[in-house]
C-alpha cells in the first residue's frame, strides 16, 4: 500500500481490524480479533483480504500495516558502514532514544516532540484519514544511529506539504549519514505526491540551519523570540524545500 492511496475498505470490520493494527504498531492477530469481537471465521476472511488489498502484513501472527516504502542500502566509509532503509515498528525504542540524544540541550525542539509522540502512542508509522507518518533508518549493525522522518496531514489544503525531521548521532557525523537519510526523506516525499517539505529549528542550532542550506533549502521566515530555552529566548527558523 502507497501512502498516496485512498484508503477504502469494502466492510465495516475490516476497517476496524485495519484501524486498530494501524493505531498499535503491531499486534497479536487473535488479540485483534477477541478485543474487536469479530468471530473467528470472518476474522481471518477479513485479515485475508486486508492481506490480498495490501493493507496490512501478518508474520507469525502478528499483523502490522504494509508500507510500499522502498528497498535497503546499504554504505561504506573509511570509518564505518551503514544501512538506511524503511523502519519497522521494533525500531522505535531506538529511534526513540537517537532523536532525544540528538534534540538534548534545546537544539532540536520539533524532533523531541516526534519522540515524545511516538513513545506515547507506541506506533512508529501511521498511514489513516487523518495523518501520515514515516521514518526511514540509517543502522550500523544492529544500532539505529540516525532517522529521517516525515508527518503530513491528509487534509485537503495541506496535502501537498510535509514535515521532516533529520538527524545522526553526534559520533557518526561526517560520514554522509545525514545527506543520505535527507535525500531518502525527499525521494519518498516526492514519489507519494508532496510538493514541498518543511521543518523549524532554533536559531541557535546552526548546525542544522546550514545543513539544511547546503542541501538547497531556503529560509521563509524567522519568528522572533519563539523559543524559550535555558531561560533565553530564541528565533525559531523556519525552512523549507521545493520538490
Amino acid at each position: 500500500m502507497e501512502f498516496s492511496e485512498k484508503l477504502e475498505f469494502g466492510h465495516d470490520d475490516r476497517r476496524r481490524i485495519y484501524e486498530y493494527v494501524e493505531r498499535h504498531g503491531a499486534v497479536d492477530a487473535e488479540d485483534v480479533q477477541e478485543t474487536l469481537h469479530v468471530d473467528p471465521g470472518g476474522f481471518r476472511h477479513h485479515v485475508a483480504i486486508l492481506r490480498r488489498d495490501g493493507y496490512l502484513s501478518e508474520d507469525d501472527g502478528v499483523l502490522t500495516v504494509a508500507l510500499e516504502t522502498g528497498a535497503e542500502e546499504e554504505y561504506e566509509t573509511d570509518d564505518v558502514e551503514f544501512t538506511i532503509r524503511p523502519a519497522r515498528q521494533e525500531d522505535l525504542t531506538g529511534i526513540v532514544g537517537a532523536i532525544r540524544q540528538v534534540a538534548e540541550q534545546g537544539r532540536y525542539i520539533v524532533a523531541e516532540s516526534v519522540a515524545d509522540e511516538i513513545d506515547h502512542q507506541e506506533a512508529l508509522l501511521r498511514h489513516n484519514e487523518l495523518e501520515s507518518r514515516m521514518f526511514f533508518v540509517a543502522m550500523v549493525g544492529e544500532d539505529v544511529v540516525g532517522w529521517v522522518h516525515l508527518h503530513a496531514p491528509e487534509l485537503d489544503k495541506l496535502s501537498h506539504t510535509a514535515e521532516l525531521t533529520v538527524g545522526v548521532l553526534d559520533e557518526y557525523q561526517g560520514n554522509g549519514i545525514g545527506s543520505h537519510l535527507l535525500e531518502r526523506g525527499l525521494e519518498w516525499a516526492a514519489s507519494n505526491g508532496y510538493e514541498k517539505v518543511y521543518q523549524s529549528a532554533p536559531s541557535t542550532n546552526e548546525r542544522a540551519i546550514e545543513f539544511l542550506s547546503d542541501h538547497g533549502w531556503e529560509t521563509e521566515a524567522v519568528r522572533e523570540n519563539h523559543y524559550k530555552i535555558d531561560g533565553e529566548y530564541v528565533d525559531e527558523v523556519m525552512m523549507a524545500v521545493e520538490l
